[in-house]
């Protein structure tokens, strides 16, 4: 846990009591504030009780002595209209942040040459965050990853020298840390993605942008530049007079990192060299892959580490559950976990990876559907439809690609894998990456995923590979 002694003898308001709202409550707790706490479930505010924090409805609250609503990223801060918590404090000039403002601040305070390494784009940061914290490990760095992969960043170790804190940020974390400033920064793409929540894509990628604008001095922004918003943000950071570090998977650069040849290669001054090789990398298979991994190349290099290193530490990377993971064979069917495909453009990165694909997609659909898809539909043998999406993906799959709506998870493992198995081809692929969200049948992307797993293992003699 981090004491966030930098806010003693303050009093913060805490909105949303779940994972990170408790840790915010703990870490504010131990650094000596005062903390009122509340949510609008009864059962998380029985518990952020019975840990011994103070509860109190927060629209009964005096505003006067609160010095910031600390509001969990889970709450709309602007659309489609802010939370009614946010109008309360800004209707008495109370400034509204989240766990991440309240790190940087600390660190700020107590160890500001402490490696910070916040990741975000729209797809690949989850696996980003993972293997750059691997890659540091490997080469014996003390490395944690938190945030929005899964552990609150106030329940790591206290920021201090050496230690890196590897990061991962949603747009909604961003939009609650007005000061992020990591020294390293990594802006990995930006497509179509809560625009409920942003209003606009131009406002969502405004967003993305902050994290790498707002890098420390003397710190490295990097930013992938194969989409119109990433490139635009490269240059304007530089036009800032701010050095970055470009990536591009689809073209050679005269000044960055690139992909060529399964190859990461640094160019500068006009010449370009090998620093790190990703070709038969299981759990990096993918354009989308070789993005992250160049830029968690640019990571590491930029905390001094060596290609060896570096290249030690991507051939051991186990992967992600869920994204492009391998569970198993069963003969010369691979099948293949992307669960987090929950939009038309990560499913797009494992459709691209893949031909002779046996494609179960649909749930809850994201707009556009998957007319975007189309270019990929060549490599599909045959689609299995799920979800409230079926019928809708079979119109735009309709005089295209052999598809059958099959409605759950579990036929479409079955009829999936048989006709793959008797397709006759040298490697079918039975590739779960949605396209959509998992909400009609499944609470989230975890659970979908771990349901096409268990119903994977579970086939008659399947080799298990596991992740990666």
């Amino acid at each position: 846990m981090i004491p966030l002694t930098a806010f003693a003898g303050r009093t913060l308001a805490v909105f949303g009591l779940g994972a990170s709202g408790l840790a915010t409550c703990r870490a504010l707790a131990a650094g000596g504030a005062e903390v009122v706490a509340f949510d609008d479930e009864p059962r998380k505010l029985a518990q952020a009780q019975s840990a011994g924090f103070t509860v109190a409805d927060l629209r009964r609250l005096d505003w006067s002595g609160v010095a910031a609503l600390v509001l969990t990223p889970g709450v709309p801060l602007t659309h489609p209209a802010p939370h009614w918590s946010v109008g309360l404090a800004r209707n008495a000039a109370v400034e509204v942040i989240g766990d991440i403002e309240l790190y940087c601040r600390q660190r700020r305070a107590v160890a500001p040459d402490a490696p910070f390494i916040a990741i975000t784009g729209t797809n690949g940061k989850s696996t980003t965050t993972a293997l750059v914290a691997h890659v540091l490990a490997a080469a014996g760095y003390g490395a944690e990853r938190g945030g929005n992969i899964g552990t609150a960043i106030l329940s790591l170790e206290p920021p201090h020298r050496g230690h890196a804190h590897v990061i991962e940020c949603s747009s909604y974390q961003i939009d609650l840390a007005p000061s992020l400033d990591p020294s390293v920064g990594i802006l990995l793409n930006v497509s179509a993605d809560h625009l409920d929540r942003h209003g606009t894509l131009r406002d969502y990628a405004a967003i993305k942008e902050r994290l790498v604008a707002g890098v420390q001095p003397g710190g490295t922004p990097i930013v992938g530049v194969d989409d119109n918003w990433g490139q635009a943000a490269a240059d304007r950071i530089e036009r800032a007079g701010r050095r970055v570090v470009r990536v591009s998977v689809r073209r050679p650069l005269a000044d960055g990192l690139y992909v060529e040849a399964e190859q990461v290669m640094r160019a500068a001054g006009g010449t370009a060299r090998a620093v790190a090789h990703i070709g038969g990398i299981g759990s990096l298979r993918g354009l989308h892959n070789a993005q992250n991994a160049a830029c968690a190349v640019g990571a590491a290099l930029a905390l001094g580490l060596s290609a060896e290193s570096i290249q030690a530490g991507l051939v051991s990377f186990p992967g992600l559950a869920h994204r492009m993971e391998q569970v198993g064979r069963q003969g010369s069917v691979l099948f293949v976990n992307d669960s987090k495909g929950t939009n038309a453009d990560a499913a797009s990165r494992a459709l691209a990876s893949f031909t002779d694909i046996f494609w179960i997609a649909g749930g809850k659909a994201k707009a556009g559907g998957i007319t975007s898809l189309a270019g990929f539909f060549p490599r599909i043998r045959k689609a299995y439809l799920i979800g409230e999406a079926a019928d809708a993906f079979a119109l735009t799959l309709d005089g295209h690609v052999p598809h059958a709506v099959v409605g759950t998870l579990d036929r479409a493992v079955a009829l999936a894998a048989g006709e793959a198995a008797a397709a006759g081809l040298a490697e079918p692929v039975v590739l779960l990456s949605p396209a959509c969200a998992s909400f009609d049948q499944y609470p989230n992307f975890e659970v979908r995923g771990t349901a096409f797993r268990d119903l994977v293992l579970a086939l008659p003699g399947l080799k298990p590979i596991g992740a990666g």
